[in-house]
């Protein structure tokens, strides 16, 4: 089939790159020539394991093309997905921004012609899809089209198997004829039996901002408990794993940590309490997740302080991780970003180190930080070493190098990376989250 992808963001590349490989001829249009410029040239803007090798190869073979021509990627199309931006709204007030998704329908419905599937990817409110048609019949009143909703469920690190081998796929129509155009978009997923889960429009817009909410709150609810456990003298990962084999609970997501970022789940959940907020009604359990999760990234700034003996000022934290997981690049409400400036406000010195996002970090994080080439030169004079991001890299460190290096071998591992007792026999002072 002929697809285009509104967007070459995160959603739209990854998405667009899938529908290729599939065996889908898919256009991909952004209106930052340079973008296009690049992906022309071959270099991918963001860093997703594996997407540049399934770019090239799509690319070479003929099935996946970069414009920023709507004249050209449009009218031809069976099915347009838009995949633009939904940051968080200017004003602060948490509501999605919906400014880019109404502009791409107003330019998509100009270049229109014969019958066509507008499908909403993006992350969007609950009623966004009918809007999308008003926008398109309004701009475009000869156009023959249905507007569908196909919300993504990605994993920043793991996108391409997440795509490829979903756990469902959800899908939002009101006709028949939509329905059949995505089925057969996702023919390759029916051969192998993945679960299509075909709903109302509104479904389907509110599926995706449940599931994040359900995950912000599972998230919440064990960094809550290793507090609790630190407290009474128990271990966190014991217990995640013993309650995690309980079929109704599943051991995803029961991981203690700085607390969630990226860029859905703060995002999500905040957009769902003011959706429901609308309806006069209240998701307490979510609001309650968001001021969790607040407090956790104040508890591993309260964590670091005390192993420094109660004041960073003048002291050197050396920093190891900062976006906000392992294999992406994005700092989108990374810890880090909370926790670090908190740090600096105090007078510490920080030093960081990441595989792959310190070049967005310089972007969002204070200037005062300096950064450095690898763990090893991180850690160099440094009074504190903090994991914050469990990158594979860090996970085998040579401890006594590290130990030679610090001025005073204290070691908070915020994603509980190494085991406590040989922290202690190597000569650390350490601290994880949940275990004392």
């Amino acid at each position: 089939m002929r697809i285009t992808m509104i967007g070459t963001g995160y959603v739209g590349l990854v998405t667009g790159t899938c529908f290729a490989e599939f065996g889908h001829f898919v256009t991909c249009v952004d209106k930052v020539q340079h973008k296009i410029d690049q992906l022309n040239k071959g270099t991918v803007p963001i860093y997703e394991p594996g997407l540049d090798a399934l770019i090239k190869k799509n690319t070479e073979e003929g099935r996946l093309s970069f414009t920023t021509d709507l004249s050209r990627a449009i009218p031809d199309a069976e099915a347009v997905f838009l995949a633009v931006g939904t940051p968080s709204s200017r004003r602060g007030d948490g509501y999605a921004d919906l400014t880019y998704v109404y502009e791409a329908a107003r330019d998509v419905a100009r270049y229109l012609r014969g019958y066509t599937v507008v499908v909403d990817k993006s992350t969007v409110p609950v009623g966004t899809a009918r809007q999308v048609e008003r926008v398109l019949r309004e701009t475009n009143p000869e156009a023959t089209f249905d507007v569908a909703s196909n919300p993504e469920f990605l994993r920043e690190g793991a996108a391409i198997t997440d795509f490829m081998r979903p756990d469902r796929v959800v899908v939002g129509v009101e006709s028949d004829r939509a329905a059949q155009v995505l089925r057969e978009i996702y023919k390759p997923l029916y051969l192998r039996d993945t679960p299509i889960v075909q709903t109302t429009i509104e479904t389907a817009e509110l599926t995706k901002y449940a599931a994040n909410a359900f995950l912000a709150v599972k998230i919440s609810f064990i960094n809550e408990i290793a507090m609790v456990c630190e407290a009474v003298n128990a271990n966190v990962i014991d217990l995640a794993k013993a309650i995690g084999m309980d079929g109704r609970i599943g051991g995803k997501f029961l991981h203690p940590g700085p607390g969630y970022g990226g860029s859905c789940f703060p995002k999500d959940t905040v957009a769902l309490m003011r959706i429901v907020q609308e309806y006069g009604e209240n998701v307490r359990l979510v609001e309650a997740a968001v001021e969790a999760n607040a407090a956790q990234k104040a508890r591993m700034v309260k964590k670091i302080r005390e192993m420094l003996g109660g004041s960073e000022t003048g002291k050197t934290i050396a920093v190891l991780g900062l976006t906000f997981k392992p294999e992406t690049d994005d700092m989108r409400d990374a810890p880090a970003a909370t926790i670090l400036p908190a740090l600096l406000e105090k007078g510490a010195r920080i030093r960081a180190h990441d595989p792959k996002g310190m070049e967005e970090a310089k972007r969002s994080l204070p200037e005062a930080i300096e950064y450095k080439e690898n763990p090893y030169e991180t850690v160099v004079g440094a009074d504190c070493l903090v994991l914050m991001t469990e990158w594979n890299q860090y996970r085998a460190l040579d401890l006594q190098r590290i130990k030679r290096a610090m001025n005073t071998p204290i070691f908070v591992d915020l994603r509980n990376v190494y085991d406590p007792e040989i922290m202690r026999a190597a000569g650390f002072s350490y601290t994880g989250v949940g275990r004392k």
